[in-house]
């Protein structure tokens, strides 16, 4: 009997937990809290497998008690680098011929292990180290890079089942979808644990190796990441884990000749740089980097007069202030027209005020703590600002303590200045600024699209069917992730791919089959069973 061939199962969706009161998973959840923070973690660089403790430290801190310290992490350093380079290079040469049927048996595991006893683990640790809720916690640690890893495993059969549609009687076309010479350098953010996850493992999939360098404000999350993956399976020098500061990391890698690809998501100011840093080295390298990136936004919400006004305002306190409005996609600016504005105004400052800000542990909490000082200060710097300037007014919060935690009320500001500071100025924290707006709609629809260099995720609120489409013209190039009478937030794998261009990044998709072809490289095949064995040819006969 033949054998058969392979078929990756159809991926769908992780169910979301509720974590309800009585609910197996909140006790659950609880338990893991209490267990995980009562310990302080060490946590080495990892290369090749072998865990290495450099000796120069830092620590991991819970950002809504800052005393608390969660973990002390060893950062790599220009030796560690280098022999993470060499020891990629030796697992490159077997890893990225082995059978993709084995890689992608090990990142269903991978996915099994996350939605069974890894659950709760990452879980905790996203809610202690980077102060997210439990809710938002279980749709990023859990459920998004569940489905990261079962959707990319479809999306790769896919990938190679692209052939040539036609091969010629006698002739055999193929075409081979290789990795890439080298290793893809993997830089994270801290505020998804997903993407922390998805950055390293995407290239993985597809063959590549990778070397990781996590967020140091959220080591303590990626640390168990790791713990994850080499459960799974994974083989040693395929991911090598390499914490440290980014000044020290960033230049030392893409000095490697051997850098192949750059997987990133943060700022858009230290994406530029490292691009910069690829062309200066542009000769040396032996393959011409992939770069793909995802960075900041500036994202939006626009409503027309025919808006349904509790949608409306569920929207933007969701979009601006869910975990803190630290997401690329949090809404921070909105345009709402003056009709509107006075009956939304009231019920909107009244639905802020019963938002609950507080530590992680306690439930009722709708906010946390932002990640840490540097972001508090450049926030809180943003609050001022708006104090001190006529043409704006604080109608919500303003108050912000960072004696026991990073805490920075759900603030709005309302302005009469379309360009205002805080509206043009990605402040990744919870601040959200509304322009009420008295022109047509045409007209502000040129003022959304033209404000910000980002194009990242923007809403439209209608009920109107003209005004939309007239806004989904407009906006076209505005948003790379566009939603109509929903948040900007909250992309879902395998429904909506997520990413934006301008200064936003490349725009290549996270989530989606566009991410995974950048961490390829093709060979065509041609074979001829009938191939020639003269040269000329019949236009040179005789007439």
């Amino acid at each position: 009997m033949a054998d058969k061939i392979a078929v990756v199962p159809k991926a769908v969706n992780e169910t979301i937990l509720n974590y309800a009161p009585g609910s197996p998973e909140r006790a659950e959840l609880k338990k893991m809290l209490e267990m995980i923070k009562s310990e302080v973690v060490e946590i080495p660089v990892i290369i090749g497998g072998k865990e290495i403790f450099t000796g120069n430290t830092d620590t991991n801190v819970m950002p809504h008690n800052h005393k608390h310290v969660l973990a002390e992490y060893h950062m790599a350093g220009p030796d560690e680098i280098a022999l993470a380079i060499e020891t990629s290079q030796v697992a490159w040469k077997t890893w990225s011929v082995m059978p993709w049927e084995s890689r992608v048996a090990i990142f269903k595991r991978m996915a099994v292990l996350l939605a069974g006893p890894y659950r709760h683990i990452l879980n905790a640790a996203t809610m202690l180290g980077q102060s997210k809720n439990a809710f938002q916690a279980e749709i990023d640690a859990a459920c998004e890079l569940i489905d990261f890893f079962n959707f990319n495993a479809a999306y790769l059969q896919e990938i190679y089942a692209q052939q040539p549609p036609y091969s010629p009687t006698g002739t055999w076309n193929q075409v081979e979808h290789r990795p890439l010479e080298g290793f893809v350098f993997a830089v994270t953010p801290f505020n998804f644990t997903s993407i922390a996850g998805n950055l390293p493992t995407a290239p993985a999939l597809m063959g590549n190796v990778a070397l990781w360098k996590p967020a140091s404000s959220c080591v303590y999350s990626a640390y168990f990441l790791m713990k994850l993956f080499e459960e799974a399976g994974l083989p040693d020098g395929v991911i090598n884990f390499i914490p440290g500061k980014g000044s020290v990391v960033g230049p030392t890698v893409m000095q490697s000749e051997h850098l192949a690809g750059i997987h990133f998501t943060g700022s858009t100011a230290v994406f530029q740089s490292m691009w910069k840093t690829v062309g200066d080295n542009i000769s040396k390298y032996k393959t011409y980097p992939r770069i793909v990136g995802e960075t900041g936004g500036k994202d939006f919400i626009v409503a027309h007069e025919s808006t349904q006004m509790d949608v409306l305002r569920t929207a933007i306190i969701r979009g601006a202030f869910e975990y803190q409005g630290q997401k690329c996609s949090a809404a921070s600016r909105a345009y709402i027209p003056k009709s509107l504005w006075n009956n939304l105004k009231d019920s909107y400052v009244a639905e802020i005020a019963r938002i609950k800000m507080g530590d992680v542990e306690d439930f009722e909490n709708f906010m946390n703590a932002v990640i840490d000082k540097s972001a508090f200060s450049d926030i809180t710097a943003y609050i001022d600002y708006a104090k001190t300037h006529d043409d704006a007014e604080i109608i919500t919060g303003g108050n912000y303590d960072d004696s026991v935690g990073y805490f920075i009320e759900p603030t709005t500001i309302v302005t009469t200045d379309p360009h205002f500071k805080t509206m043009e100025e990605e402040i990744f924290g919870p601040v959200m600024t509304i322009y009420v707006y008295d022109e047509s709609w045409d007209e502000v629809l040129d003022l959304v699209d033209g404000t910000s260099p980002y194009a990242l995720t923007g809403a439209i609120f209608s009920n109107d069917r003209e005004a939309t489409e007239l806004a989904i013209k407009k906006l076209r190039h505005s948003a790379g992730n566009f939603y109509i009478n929903d948040k900007p937030s909250g992309a879902v794998v395998g429904q909506q791919p997520f990413g934006g261009s301008r200064a936003s990044g490349t725009n290549d998709k996270a989530g989606s089959i566009f991410n995974l072809i950048r961490w390829i490289s093709q060979r065509t095949i041609k074979e001829n069973f009938m191939p020639p064995t003269e040269f000329p040819y019949p236009f040179m006969d005789k007439g």
